[in-house]
Order: structure tokens, then sequence, then C-alpha cells
């Protein structure tokens, strides 16, 4: 199964998001639920990349994911990079409705470190 963890500040802006694990729907390289988990996450991570100049801090490896915004994210960008990591749940939960059982998505919230 995978799972996807997205990590939100108190005020629900996303900060982050983790992707563990392998489907299982069908064999390696015939999987279309690890195949369409990638293509919107590490497309995501693009996108904010390319089209916001913001650069997460990612770490990629067999099965996972993890990215993190820089704590400078709080930039004149900050909406087009949550409109486009709201997008990504989006996208992620779509897909979870179709295959319910290769896929969980979970939200957690971070408190701020005082």
């Amino acid at each position: 199964m995978i799972t996807v963890q997205i990590s939100r500040k108190e005020d629900g802006r996303i900060h982050g998001f983790e992707v563990k694990g392998h489907a299982g729907y069908a064999d390696p390289g015939q999987d279309i639920v690890c195949a369409g988990v990638s293509s919107v996450t590490v497309g995501t991570v693009n996108s904010i990349e390319a089209l916001t100049g913001t650069i997460m801090e990612t770490r990629m490896k067999g099965g996972f994911l993890s990215a993190v915004l820089p704590s400078e994210e709080e930039s004149t960008n900050s909406g087009q990079v949550q409109l486009l990591l709201e997008s990504m749940v989006l996208m992620l939960q779509g897909i979870a409705d179709s295959y319910r059982e290769y896929i969980q998505i979970k939200e957690m919230t971070t408190k701020r470190r005082r």
C-alpha cells in the first residue's frame, strides 16, 4: 500500500508531504496506481520549481519521496505554491477514491515551535 502523509501548518497551509510504499495493484512497470501517484507527486514538485521558482527540499529513493518547502517560503509566490499543493492533494484523493485498498492519505498538523 502507498501511504501519503500531508503536513500542514496550524493555519492550514501545506508545508510538505511524504509518499512511501508500493501499491501492489499490478506487477512493477504495470502498476497504474504507483504510476499515477508518482506522476502527480513528482509533477507537483517539478511544477512548483518551474512555475514559482520555489525549490522544495526533496529526498527520493525506490518507493519513497519526501518534499518540504523551505522555511523562507513566505514569499510572494506562496499562494501559487499552495494552489499547486492543494491541487496535488485533490488528484491523490481522486486516485484514492478509485483505488482505496492501494493508497491511504493522511493529514497532520504541525504545531509552531515557540
